[in-house]
């Protein structure tokens, strides 16, 4: 079994969120998989954004806004 780190994207509205996972990579099917811990990290964040609380979004994650670029 290796771990590695990995960033996720979490997109909600205007905001988008990079979250710090860690891989689990193993010999078997299902791999790479996240942790319990990360999956619901990614899921508090994830809620976070959709509430509007970039703070509590921020304390898990780097948080960006985005800006829509007129062409």
């Amino acid at each position: 079994m290796k771990k590695r780190d990995h960033q996720k994207l979490i997109h909600e509205g205007q905001y988008v969120a990079k979250v710090n996972i860690e891989l689990i990579d193993t010999d078997d099917g299902w791999s790479p998989y996240l942790s319990l811990d990360d999956a619901l990290k990614l899921d508090d964040v994830r809620d976070a954004l959709r509430r509007g609380d970039v703070k509590t979004a921020t304390q898990l994650a780097d948080v960006f806004i985005l800006t829509p670029v007129a062409v």
